[in-house]
């Protein structure tokens, strides 16, 4: 049954890598298409922020590339400079998703505010659940106790993968109910920005069900060392 589950964590581990890898070719292949009335990302965040009604929500240029997201602690959309400025359906489908976590910021929608009430536990456990878990596979016959706090707080990371999963697939169906609201993309250009948006979730689905199989995993060396 270990041996099975290493497989599946293998196998998981490629398929992230492939939708990792099909996710850019997505994003490079629709960058390459303007956005039809040539607004920049940042302006798609502005005008869907405020057809919600959202006046008090910053938008800003963050370094890197991928690197967008929605700080519900100061109220910012922070973009990607290739998103804040750029004028593609790339550009505009990813700063609708992220205007989409600050309308769900602003209803209190509840998986939202469920994750952000985890995020300082998540962030303990992030910290110290490896050296534990490698602590506690070492010393497993004389201290299993260890191995297990380390399993304890990487559930808590897996349950957060979890959470993570409408919280995202909410605000990508927010992002472009707004688009075909305001018929901001029709017909080809729509199809491009939920096909985008599509396999960008992917990457949590691959995500969270990678994290449960290693969980599986370690819970597996911890019942295992203590049969022994």
């Amino acid at each position: 049954m270990q041996t099975l589950v290493f497989i599946l964590m293998i196998g998981l581990l490629l398929i992230g890598f492939i939708v990792q890898a099909r996710l850019r070719s997505k994003m490079t292949k629709y960058s390459t298409f303007p956005t039809p009335n040539g607004m920049s990302g940042k302006e798609v965040a502005a005008k869907m922020l405020r057809d919600n009604g959202l006046y008090d929500v910053q938008i800003t240029s963050v370094p890197g590339s991928l690197t967008d997201h929605y700080n519900p602690i100061n109220k910012s959309i922070n973009l990607s400079p290739e998103v804040y400025d750029g004028r593609s359906i790339m550009a505009a489908m990813i700063a609708a998703h992220e205007c989409g976590h600050a309308v769900q910021h602003a209803t209190a929608y509840a998986w939202l505010n469920l994750r952000s009430t985890l995020v300082p536990v998540v962030s303990f456990s992030s910290r110290w659940m490896q050296w534990l878990l490698l602590a506690g596979i070492l010393t497993i016959q004389v201290f299993p106790q260890l191995l297990l706090i380390g399993i304890v707080l990487f559930a808590l990371t897996t349950l957060f993968s979890f959470i993570t999963l409408p919280v995202e697939f909410d605000a990508s169906r927010r992002g472009l109910a707004w688009i075909s609201k305001t018929g901001f993309m029709e017909g080809p250009d729509y199809a491009k920005a939920q096909d985008g948006l599509k396999w960008a979730a992917m990457t949590y689905v691959v995500a969270a069900l990678s994290s449960l199989a290693t969980l599986i995993y370690y819970v597996m060396i911890f019942m295992g060392g203590r049969r022994n």
